[in-house]
């Protein structure tokens, strides 16, 4: 949790390469989305072409590389994104602002880019998440898609547990998908 608080202070060209590494994980994984952060880093986020970018993702074996190529492309015009996410009052208005103006950003990307850059408030509500969430009566099945409003139901249910046992719902979130994976990526 301090690496991502840490990335919170870091400037606007890092956070814009951590929006594009949560563009990237979208149907797909957050292993393959570090490799190609580390492979561009945050200029090549900035500065290659869509045609470069196209090239770079489909190499390393990103399934959606058109696609993706084009949501960064398009990111840039949000390359000041830190100013941007720090002028809202709270991390809701943040989360449903990424929602709504981030082409490939949803309610889980848009959760994930705000813990990684130090919000604490939010939960990652991926397929891990939810398999436990059922495994252990939170919910009754997992939802085959989760628009903002069935997100934010969710996401309570794991506040409030986050609240009974003491810790914020970032920590929680990431300690269950720790719990369910065996590791911790970002």
């Amino acid at each position: 949790m301090r690496e991502f608080k840490n990335l919170g202070s870091e400037d606007n060209k890092h956070w814009f390469s951590e929006l594009c590494f949560c563009i990237l994980t979208a149907n797909s994984t957050a292993k393959l989305g570090i490799k190609i952060q580390r492979e561009l880093g945050a200029d090549g986020f900035l500065t290659f072409s869509r045609m470069a970018l196209t090239r770079a993702l489909r190499k390393a074996g990103h399934r959606f590389y058109n696609t993706r190529a084009q949501y960064i492309v398009e990111a840039r015009k949000f390359a000041d994104i830190k100013a941007i996410i720090t002028r809202f009052e709270g991390t809701g208005q943040a989360r449903d602002w990424l929602v709504k103006n981030v082409l490939g950003i949803g309610p889980k990307e848009a959760s994930h880019f705000l813990r990684n850059v130090g919000y604490d408030d939010v939960a990652i509500l991926d397929r891990h998440i939810l398999s436990l969430m059922r495994e252990h009566g939170l919910i009754c099945r997992t939802p085959r898609t989760l628009g903002m409003k069935k997100y934010l139901t969710i996401e309570s249910r794991l506040k409030e547990l986050a609240k009974r046992v003491g810790v914020s719902l970032g920590e929680l979130d990431l300690y269950l998908w720790y719990t369910k994976t065996g590791e911790v990526l970002k």
